[in-house]
């Protein structure tokens, strides 16, 4: 199961997924648009859309693809989610935590990041929005994939979660920061308690990442910073999912896998 895999890093780790044989089923929700010029106008045409293409592709390609929309935020979907794909497929055996209830707000008395991104202030809609889909939904489908994996005596499983600078601070992205930093943490106590279950758990930090959202300034500055100078793709995240999901990461686990 990956989450908010309609485009992305986390179609792109479906397919990629699906390419090694694994059958993927893919969640996700259509968002509004952006409407802003700081964000290029297909950002919100990839936000906006459904799954099916990513299905589309993978059937083509051979591969066994399911979707459904999910609203993450209501704490009854993760279970619904693990009933759907049991149906489908089987027992969930890879679980990938994509999702994210994206805000961008501040402390700060400002209406522009430095890209010209607007920003508002936190408060209770944007802490609740981000958190109910970083933090809750991703450790309510670890609980209910931890539960389900102990109940049938499995012994082997992947719980794989996406993060950035979260507990070194987010400025202008507090909130997101902020739950990326909680779910790292439900992260790594699920490595250490499914462990000897034959679970592993780890986080990918991925890089300045071309999903869509990347405006001219955003991408300077990915060429200009870092060891690699280079803005990364979706698909160079998805190998290092797949890696961590496959045989030879099965001594990989409570990591934080940095990307540049």
């Amino acid at each position: 199961m990956i989450t908010g895999a309609n485009h992305g890093i986390g179609a792109a780790t479906a397919i990629a997924l699906a390419a090694e044989g694994v059958s993927v089923f893919v969640t996700y929700k259509r968002l509004p648009p952006l409407a802003h010029p700081a964000y290029p106008e297909a950002y919100d045409r990839h936000r906006a859309a459904g799954a099916d293409d990513v299905v589309r592709r993978i059937r083509e390609a051979g591969g066994q693809a399911e979707s459904a929309e999910a609203d993450l935020a209501d704490p009854g979907t993760p279970r619904v989610l693990f009933d759907q794909v049991e149906k489908a497929f089987g027992p969930v055996e890879i679980l990938v935590n994509n999702a994210s209830g994206w805000r961008s707000d501040t402390f700060a008395p400002t209406e522009r990041d430095g890209f010209g991104r607007p920003l508002r202030p936190v408060d209770a809609e944007t802490h609740d929005g981000q958190f109910a889909v970083d933090v809750r939904a991703a450790a309510l489908l670890i609980a209910e994939f931890a539960r389900r994996h102990i109940d049938r005596g499995a012994s082997w499983g992947r719980i794989i979660g996406l993060t950035s600078e979260g507990p070194q601070g987010f400025p202008t992205e507090v909130s997101y920061g902020a739950a990326k930093a909680a779910q790292e943490s439900y992260t790594m106590s699920a490595a250490h308690e499914l462990g000897p279950y034959g679970v592993t758990a780890n986080m990918v930090h991925p890089p300045i990442t071309d999903t869509g959202w990347i405006n001219e300034a955003v991408g300077e500055l990915a060429r200009t910073h870092g060891p690699l100078r280079s803005v990364g793709q979706p698909e160079d995240v998805a190998e290092v999912i797949t890696f961590l999901a496959s045989h030879q990461g099965r001594r990989v686990t409570a990591q934080v896998v940095k990307m540049y």
